[in-house]
């Protein structure tokens, strides 16, 4: 089994970053895949950054140039660096993993609300 928790939402005017972090319970150097999900009101959840076990990313064309995911194996944590951020962007921002042979994982979700 592996936890992840994620923390870092919250309240940000239009044109604010704010930086999540998923915390795993156990080592994600294994993992195959990590990302970022989002869902906002009505809508499905989205792939919003993906990560590889080798570090090769991947984003959504709505957030290219303003989000970064990155990952750091000694603290077993994800992050997602999002950076001019606009109304559209307000949603539950999720955590997934694919972990090797474990199988896969998503965190409870923070909420990210971009208004002015």
């Amino acid at each position: 089994q592996v936890q992840l928790v994620e923390s870092g939402g919250g309240l940000v005017q239009p044109g604010g970053s704010l930086r999540l972090s998923c915390a795993a319970s156990r080592s994600i150097f294994s993992a195959n895949v990590m990302a970022w999900y989002r869902q906002a009101p009505g809508k499905e959840r989205e792939l919003v950054a993906g990560i590889t076990r080798l570090t090769s990313t991947n984003y959504a064309d709505s957030v290219k140039g303003r989000f970064t995911i990155s990952k750091d194996h000694a603290k077993n944590t994800m992050y997602l660096q999002m950076n001019s951020l606009k109304p559209e962007d307000t949603a539950v921002y999720y955590c997934h993993a694919n972990m090797y042979g474990l199988g896969e994982y998503w965190g409870q979700g923070t909420l990210v609300t971009v208004s002015e």
